[in-house]
């Protein structure tokens, strides 16, 4: 079987190509991968680029055409342009890390701040800063973990990220979704729905990987990344970052191992290190081991996999348990689960005198089986209930400190946040959700005015025409997932 030998002496079967253009689950697709793309040792030395008009398409094009390529001159794509356009691509608004610096200040003598910067990237006399953490609540109450890096860090990790695209982009497997390029959680959404349909799957794998940006290997990770990366400063820049450290109350603590969740480096280090732990292992396991049909979706450190046969469920699971040990991870042993699921789940647990079959959460939404009003089999996605509930306490919570203000005010503003929560929940299926925000929404707004004075009264006939004139009607704004799956999976991609 062609290959190449990793860092640990395994060896990495050779993969398909994945065209980053096309949001495609490798499981769905009727096509079947090309072999022999990976080679048994990768060459180092490759200068990818230099004097090139457009020297990063190029990169593009040398890490697609050759798999065996170590890419050894890169720093010199982190120009001035892209450190520009990289600074125009942040959040204006965004907090501030250790530095203290805004967006704005920096802005004001944006050019010579940006020189400088260059030419300590180049000249080796940059240093990263600390990120700052700060922690954010999650739907189910608990709090996450966030590290905010200082201005100038957010500006070169993300130029630096740019460049890296280039060459992982050519690399990462299809089933792969979270933070890419042309890229979305609809899309792997779609990915996952039409696998459901399309294929045989009786079994779910619903997994959770325990605190994984906070338990990823900085030696592993270092080893995975010069499988393509050989250039030395590059390399030296993603470890300063790493060995950066936070501050949490003033105290200065070293990251022995993670990498801080809202970094701009985090999603594709993150997606680099579960490229060569889980996507190219999985989709080895199910071309060796699999008797039936295999799905696999993964977005992040968040992933469904879903088997025809009960047999290869369990045995991918015990596998999967000693290959994330191996690097230093472990599955949440309350956030795993393999359940009975897809089109004959129903009937057969119904003829077995057990209940119906059980649910699965994937971003953002509830998995359940149902049925048409024909009886044929259909995928219901709904609004997870504790995501609604936490959205619905951030508008209660706003509607409080703009209670005086103007009601046109209050509505553009109530309308936009309608608006975003309907543009990403409102799929097939899930209008009795949106009917159930959009009539919350409209009860919150509706005590929140009448509490503006205590002699102020609103009837509900004015309130329903204050709703109708800035709240957005609920409507369906998604296409079925699998019409879209397969519309976007055939010629040439939309998206680039």
């Amino acid at each position: 079987m062609n290959g190449h030998r990793k860092s640990d002496g395994s060896v990495v079967p050779a993969k398909s190509p994945n065209d980053a253009g096309r949001p495609v689950a490798e499981a769905v697709e009727e096509r079947g991968p090309v072999e022999g793309n990976a080679a048994s040792k990768t060459r180092a030395g490759h200068r990818a680029g230099h004097g090139a008009s457009s020297a990063l398409d190029r990169v593009r094009r040398r890490a697609l055409e050759d798999k065996e390529a170590r890419f050894s001159a890169l720093l010199h794509h982190v120009d001035a342009d892209r450190l520009r356009a990289a600074y125009r691509a942040l959040n204006p608004r965004a907090a501030t890390g250790t530095d203290g610096v805004t967006w704005e200040a920096y802005g004001r003598e944006l050019e010579a701040n940006l020189q400088d910067l260059l030419g300590r990237v180049h000249r080796g006399g940059y240093r990263a800063k600390p990120a700052r953490r700060a922690w954010i609540p999650k739907s189910d109450g608990r709090q996450r973990p966030l590290g905010i890096a200082a201005l100038e860090d957010k500006i070169l990790q993300r130029a630096v990220v740019e460049v890296l695209n280039g060459i992982y982009e050519a690399d990462f497997v299809g089933f792969s979704y979270g933070f890419r390029p042309g890229r979305s959680a609809h899309d792997a959404l779609d990915a996952l729905a039409a696998g459901i349909y399309d294929k045989k799957v009786n079994w779910v794998l619903d997994a959770d990987i325990r605190d994984f940006f906070g338990s990823l290997d900085h030696g592993w990770l270092m080893r995975f990344l010069e499988h393509r990366v050989t250039d030395r400063r590059v390399l030296r820049l993603i470890q300063k970052w790493l060995r950066a450290g936070v501050v949490e109350n003033g105290a200065w603590s070293q990251n022995e191992a993670g990498t801080a969740q809202g970094a701009s480096a985090s999603p594709l280090l993150a997606n680099v290190y579960l490229h060569y732990v889980f996507d190219l292992w999985a989709h080895r396991w199910r071309r060796r081991h699999a008797r039936g049909d295999v799905i696999i979706v993964r977005y992040a450190d968040d992933y469904i996999v879903g088997f025809q046969h009960q047999r290869d469920a369990q045995r991918f699971l015990a596998e999967l348990r000693d290959r994330l040990a191996r690097f230093g991870l472990e599955l949440a042993p309350e956030k795993t689960r393999l359940i009975e699921f897809g089109r004959f789940a129903a009937h057969n647990r119904r003829t077995r005198g057990q209940a119906k079959p059980e649910t699965f959460d994937f971003l953002g939404f509830k998995h359940i089986c149902s049925k048409t009003r024909n009886g044929r089999f259909m995928l219901k996605r709904i609004t997870i209930g504790a995501r609604m509930q936490a959205k619905l306490r951030e508008i209660r919570i706003e509607l409080r400190r703009r209670r005086h203000h103007l009601i046109p005010d209050q509505g553009r503003w109530l309308g936009s946040v309608v608006r975003g929560h309907m543009a990403y929940y409102a799929v097939p299926g899930n209008a009795d959700a949106m009917i159930a925000f959009h009539d919350q929404v409209t009860r919150h707004w509706h005590k929140s005015l009448k509490r503006r004075s205590q002699r102020h009264n609103l009837p509900w006939t004015r309130m329903r025409r204050i709703a109708e004139r800035w709240l957005p009607p609920v409507q369906r704004m998604h296409p079925f997932p699998n019409a879209r799956f397969h519309a976007n999976t055939q010629g040439r991609s939309p998206v680039r």
